[in-house]
Order: C-alpha cells, then structure tokens, then sequence
C-alpha cells in the first residue's frame, strides 16, 4: 500500500491557547483570517457546529475570481487545546483527508501544531502546504 503524504506546521502566537482556539472554532473570528494568501478580502464565509461529529464548511474566493468551499466533521474537540476534523473540497468530496490542529500554552503565548495528514497524493500535500501557510501567516498577523 502507497503511503499517504501529509504535513505539519509550527507557528508561534502571540495570544493565550483559549483565544487561539476560539479563533478556530467561532465563525465570527475565522472568517477574519482563514484562506490562503490570495484570498480575496471579505469573501470568507463560515458555518460551524463545533462538537464532536458536527460539521463545519467554510467558502471563499480568491484573487482571480475563483471560488472555494472544503468542509468535513469535527473527529474531536478539546476546547484550548486539540481539534481534529475532516477536510475535503466540494469538488472532490472523495478525496477526503485529516487536520489536526493541537495548542499548548507557551509562555503568554501558544505553540499551534497543524498536521495535514491522508492526502491524495504528493501534488495535493504541496498545495495546501502553501495554503496552510498563507493561511497561517495571517492568523498570525491577528494576534501580532
């Protein structure tokens, strides 16, 4: 069986692990900084039934007019520190993959560990490595 590639990133943020998880979990706040670079502003649009086994679905549009829409169901929810759900694009409902997003206090500040994991294949890991980042880096501006 081929294995299946997945990612992890570390970022460092400037705010407790409550803020930081409620910045995930409210659609009022991750529609402030959700989407890659290239989002196009105000375009995000959140719904959100974070518990487990609900579901979430998140919709943008980026620069050059596309649009986007992924989705999936919250797998476990621990409030300020792990969340774990699915995540699959409207287009290609099959290909369905696995965040997990853990927060550990660090300081007055958190340790945001994101692992990517269960993707199609290496091209699909890679783009959403350059997402995630983007996506990162601007929660990261939200707290700085």
């Amino acid at each position: 069986m081929l294995t299946q590639p997945s990612l992890t990133l570390n970022r460092r943020l400037n705010a407790a692990p409550a803020k930081v998880f409620a910045a995930w979990t409210d659609p009022d706040k991750i529609v402030r900084w959700f989407g890659p670079a290239h989002t196009a502003a105000g375009s995000v649009e959140a719904e959100m039934d974070v518990r487990v086994g609900g579901s979430y679905r998140i919709r943008f549009r980026t620069e050059d007019g596309e649009q986007h829409q992924v989705g999936g169901h919250y797998r476990e929810v621990v409030a300020d520190q792990r969340l774990v759900f699915t995540w699959a694009w409207h287009t290609t409902p099959e290909r369905e993959s696995v965040v997990t997003v853990t927060l550990r206090p660090d300081g007055d500040g958190t340790l945001l560990s994101l692992n990517h994991a269960r993707f199609f294949d290496q091209a699909a890991c890679d783009g959403h490595e350059r997402g995630w980042s983007g996506t990162l880096d601007k929660l990261e501006r939200l707290f700085a």
